[in-house]
């Protein structure tokens, strides 16, 4: 005799999806706390200058997905640390929260910025 599945079952539960935008975001958190990355000014179309940390996309298919990363550094950096830290954090942190798998990390820096106190305080 067989028995029908259990209402809260695995088998009954449906189907989890995570949107890109989801995968995004928790890269480019990720990005912005590893040590050497800083926000960089931007124009922003219509609202003048802003500031605001690594950006990403994201690509891929199934469970795999690919990250484009975009950020600025301190100056002066050990890029190629800095950058080799930002993609460990940023894999964990993205194979953790979603489970899927990272499967390339694209990063360009796109600033070195230095450290200038501000004028008024």
């Amino acid at each position: 005799m067989t028995l029908p599945p259990e209402p809260g079952g695995p088998e009954n539960r449906g189907t989890l999806t995570i949107a890109p935008a989801v995968v995004r975001k928790i890269a480019q958190h990720a990005a912005d706390q590893v040590d050497g990355t800083t926000r960089a000014e931007r124009r922003i179309a219509g609202l003048g200058l802003g500031t605001h940390g690594a950006s990403a996309k994201v690509g891929g298919e199934g469970n795999d997905v690919d990250l484009v990363l975009d950020v600025a550094l301190n100056y002066p950096a050990p890029v190629r640390r800095i950058v080799g830290d930002l993609r460990a954090r940023v894999t964990e942190e993205v194979e953790r929260i979603t489970s899927y798998r990272v499967r390339d990390i694209s990063v360009t820096v796109s600033a070195l910025l230095p450290d200038i106190a501000p004028r008024v305080r």
